[in-house]
């Protein structure tokens, strides 16, 4: 990918060959997954013919319409990350009208969307994009990107949790492992997580009948929370989104 960065901490990608369904990720209309059925619906027309095979390849000049409606995918891509303090919670709506993450970034043109989550009671770093194919690979399971949390208890941590933790632990059917646990102190423990389950930390605890104080994530792959202050964001650098494409 060509990358050509903006004063305002903007991305343009150059024009370039695309996937139907990639192309359809780009002007934002859905996730690759769901462009792919949108395809073999028979609801996409390119140049005038109706395309409903994957592999058909888009090339800059062409016209794509999805339900007679002309497709242009964005060319501006913005790339944030963002300490998200505890109460907010990762979402574009929130019907109790709890404060969204979202609404802490900056305003911008483009509408931004959340890769992965933090509950409503954790903090730390969450990553911001427009870039629908960015966000697929990052959150698909396969690529197995390192998460890293410092988990706070409001008492003291059994010591055999972290190896327990590691080896794999069995709550309700499900199985949680950490690819590494390392205690602190006696209260907090630094955590290296690749599946990304469902509140898995917070289960885990709730195992041992403990209660996290505080959960917060300091790292996704290359990059880490650093200095950022809760609250505020920053956009990668391309340094960060090349490092984190060679992980796909």
């Amino acid at each position: 990918m060509n990358l050509t960065a903006k004063h305002d901490g903007a991305t343009v990608k150059e024009p370039q060959v695309l996937r139907l369904q990639v192309y359809l990720s780009h002007g934002g209309v859905a996730s690759r997954r769901a462009a792919e059925k949108m395809i073999t619906q028979g609801r996409v027309m390119v140049n005038g013919r109706c395309v409903q095979t994957m592999g058909e390849k888009i090339f800059p000049g062409d016209e794509v319409y999805l339900d007679g409606k002309l497709i242009k995918p964005e060319t501006c891509f913005h790339y944030l990350v963002l300490n998200k303090p505890e109460g907010y919670i990762c979402s574009s709506h929130d019907p109790q009208g709890r404060p969204l993450a979202l609404d802490l970034l900056p305003p911008i043109t483009e509408r931004l969307y959340n890769v992965g989550r933090l509950d409503f009671l954790s903090c730390g770093l969450i990553l911001f994009t427009n870039d629908g194919d960015f966000s697929a690979r990052l959150s698909h399971p396969a690529s197995e990107i390192e998460k890293e949390y410092l988990v706070t208890s409001t008492v003291p941590i059994p010591s055999k949790l972290a190896d327990d933790f590691v080896r794999g632990i069995h709550v309700e059917g499900v199985m949680y492992r950490a690819k590494e646990a390392e205690k602190i102190n006696n209260n907090t423990i630094r955590l290296l997580m690749i599946e990304g389950k469902n509140r898995e930390i917070r289960r885990v605890f709730s195992h041992y009948r403990l209660h996290p104080k505080k959960l917060q994530r300091i790292r996704i792959g290359p990059v880490n929370l650093g200095d950022l202050k809760e609250g505020e964001s920053r956009p990668l650098t391309n340094n960060e989104i090349k490092s984190m494409e060679k992980l796909w």
